[in-house]
């Protein structure tokens, strides 16, 4: 059981309202698990989004008062004053133990609100400088989707707040519970740059003649064997050197980071779904021993493989 409460106001555009009433409502759709989403503001009624449509029967504000996640999906650009009652509701949920999260402008009001000080966000790309003058106590960085403190989140820009979602289904159903979910709205379970992100199988963002592409894809069905980088720029046919201009170009990583990524998506499907041995494991998804496997799951995702599983196994 999950209550998440979405704060709508005038003038919020359509898409930051709906993203996550559509990424967390997809999960009771899924029959993953049963989580609500409710619309509330500082007072309940109506409110007009910037499109011009109205938008009726919001609830109050303390309708986030039994939240177990707390979402503001957007903010104005112009910088929206933080009201009164909003700040309290956030540090009061915030207090009891539910998440926050701030969505694109979105994690301004919680800079605002107080609950970033002494930490890292991120924010929509254009109000990056703007955040960071504004509260000198926080470290902005630009490159990354999101920025996962456990108790607070924040995304990056417009978009990236489906990738957030997806990354809240993640830590709390599990791997498999996000790729369902995003394979139903049809949108990548992964994109790369950013923190790390889980999935079972990437999708080639490029055309199937597109070289970058071959490689990796030829990658995913080679990730027990030897993929460095002379192996993968064979296989797309360019000297190394520009293949590995070519890849950073692509996909925000270098060969290496990428492919380390992608062995360690596939590792969490196998603890997920499998009895496989640990030592099989890393075998199976191209490390070179299972200490070393241990090391890069750990400096990764914060968990051992053996602890990961008991938390996510999905055959139960």
């Amino acid at each position: 059981m999950m209550k998440i409460a979405v704060y709508a106001f005038d003038d919020i555009t359509m898409f930051h309202l709906s993203v996550p009433h559509m990424v967390f409502d997809e999960v009771t759709r899924q029959n993953l698990a049963t989580w609500t989403t409710v619309l509330f503001s500082e007072t309940p009624g109506n409110i007009r989004t910037s499109e011009g449509y109205p938008v009726a029967n919001i609830s109050g504000i303390d309708a986030a008062l039994d939240a177990d996640i707390v979402v503001v999906p957007s903010w104005l650009p112009h910088g929206k004053e933080l009201s009164d009652a909003l700040r309290h509701t956030l540090h009061t949920a915030h207090q009891r133990g539910a998440s926050i999260v701030g969505l694109c402008l979105g994690a301004i009001a919680i800079a605002d609100a107080g609950l970033l000080a002494g930490r890292t966000a991120v924010t929509h790309w254009h109000a990056v400088d703007e955040l960071a003058t504004r509260h000198p106590n926080i470290t902005v960085d630009a490159s990354v989707l999101y920025v996962d403190h456990g108790d607070v989140l924040t995304s990056a820009g417009t978009a990236s707040g489906i990738d957030a979602c997806l990354h809240v289904i993640r830590t709390r159903l599990g791997a498999d519970a996000a790729n369902k979910v995003a394979r139903s709205l049809v949108v990548a379970p992964h994109r790369e740059g950013g923190q790390a992100q889980y999935i079972e199988r990437p999708i080639a963002a490029r055309a199937d003649d597109d070289p970058i592409a071959v490689a990796t894809q030829w990658a995913l069905e080679h990730l027990d064997g030897d993929l460095n980088v002379d192996q993968l720029a064979v296989v797309a046919h360019m000297s190394r050197r520009s293949f590995i201009r070519a890849f950073r170009d692509s996909t925000g990583a270098t060969p290496a980071a990428w492919v380390r990524s992608r062995r360690l998506d596939e590792a969490r499907r196998l603890l997920e779904t499998t009895d496989m041995p640990i030592d099989r494991v890393a075998a199976e998804c191209g490390f070179g021993s299972g200490v070393t496997f241990r090391q890069n799951f750990a400096s990764a995702f914060g968990s051992t493989p053996s602890s990961y599983r008991r938390r996510f196994d999905a055959r139960a």
